[in-house]
């Protein structure tokens, strides 16, 4: 076990506090990072960091260590947020209407900051890439990462997500599946509009779609294993101007989350079906569109290993399973798919009532921020040690 206060001094600790609650106070949606980025820039600048690489417009990448290594390992931090009105009361609250970190975003840059800091310091047996992501949330920044060029000599990859469901001070480290495949969907209903006292006249899209959501719940219960985690859920249906008129389109969008392929195969699959047969059963067109899917984040054994050694961290009873795999989708997926690496949760629950992420009362415990700084420090220093033996 490494005691954290000597790792993170309480310089530090404030130091990363205020970059998370300035971060906080003025949030951006994804591929809007531009102040963030600024930021981020500037807080890199203060450390006697200049190797800095602007990636796809918002994006950041940093080298740090000898440029001459062979070795290389690389830390990811995202930085975008959510279209939320904030609700906390906190007194550094979005002054961004309508926008708010509500995943921990900010968190998450103050941390990769926090790490660049100690690693500074540190003799490096080869090189640390930090990799400062935008648009985590609409599902792609980190292919847009990946298409310019930042796993290039990489040989492993690490993230962390803050998460409110486990205590303060623990660390969740899992090999294999541990968040879904994503599957956002959009589902477009056309009909014709006339009066709604003569129905007989129109082709009501609202009865259409108000049927395909009942029935589209069926496809858990009747088409999925039940050994199987997955949810099908609707999130949005517009429909409609006034209460004397029939609508002529109706719009659903939802999501897919499974944790198997053969699920994720047979929902897709179901899914076209039921739509299909809506067109059919009303008389109605119909549109079934995907977009920005997101494959499961599968952290490979070897990562996994690496990480739970850094973990050291905290205490022993720290170190934790995740348990079972979360139904939600994380674009560090695609990293995965191309290179050896792990994402581990930062334990930040607090007591006072606070809401789950991507809520509107969405915080956490601010003393994550020490523990991730020194475990992103502490895993890129166990790889490269280990690296530099072999």
């Amino acid at each position: 076990m490494v005691n954290i206060s000597t790792i993170v001094s309480d310089e530090l600790y404030s130091w990363m506090q205020d970059i998370r609650r300035q971060l906080h106070a003025h949030p951006e949606l994804s591929f809007k990072e531009f102040a963030t980025s600024e930021f981020i820039c500037e807080k890199l600048t203060e450390l006697g960091i200049d190797s800095f690489v602007r990636r796809t417009g918002t994006g950041i990448s940093v080298d740090l260590g000898p440029p001459e290594s062979a070795l290389l390992v690389g830390l990811r931090a995202d930085m975008d947020a959510l279209p939320i009105a904030e609700d906390t009361g906190l007194s550094f609250s979005s002054v961004n209407g309508g926008v708010m970190h509500a995943c921990g975003h900010d968190g998450h840059v103050a941390m990769l900051l926090g790490a660049a800091a100690l690693l500074q310091k540190m003799p490096l047996p080869g090189r640390v890439r930090l990799l400062f992501q935008p648009a985590e949330e609409c599902g792609n920044g980190a292919v847009k990462m990946i298409e310019a060029g930042v796993l290039a000599d990489m040989g492993m990859i690490f993230s962390g997500h803050i998460d409110t469901h486990y205590p303060a001070g623990a660390i969740t480290v899992d090999e294999g599946i541990i968040c879904a495949y994503a599957d956002p969907f959009t589902i477009s209903l056309q009909g014709n509009s006339g009066h709604a006292a003569r129905p007989h006249e129109a082709n009501d899209v609202i009865v259409a779609a108000t049927s395909l959501v009942t029935s589209i719940q069926t496809l858990i219960s009747r088409e999925v294993d039940p050994n199987h985690a997955a949810v099908v859920t609707i999130g949005s249906l517009h429909a409609g101007e006034t209460h004397n008129v029939i609508a002529e389109k109706a719009v659903l969008q939802g999501t897919i989350r499974s944790t198997h392929p053969d699920a994720r195969k047979r929902l897709i699959s179901g899914l076209k079906r039921m739509v299909n047969g809506i067109s059919t059963l009303f008389a109605i067109h119909t549109i079934l569109k995907f977009a920005n899917d997101l494959p499961a984040v599968i952290n490979s054994a070897k990562g996994a290993a690496v990480a739970r050694d850094a973990a050291s961290v905290v205490s022993p009873e720290g170190v934790m399973s995740q348990g079972l795999s979360s139904l939600g989708g994380e674009d560090f997926a695609f990293y995965l798919q191309e290179i050896d690496g792990c994402l581990v949760r930062f334990g930040a629950q607090k007591d006072d009532g606070s809401g789950p992420a991507h809520s509107s009362t969405f915080d956490f415990d601010e003393n994550v921020l020490s523990i991730g700084a020194a475990w992103y420090a502490e895993v890129a220093m166990q790889y490269l040690q280990e690296k530099s033996v072999l």
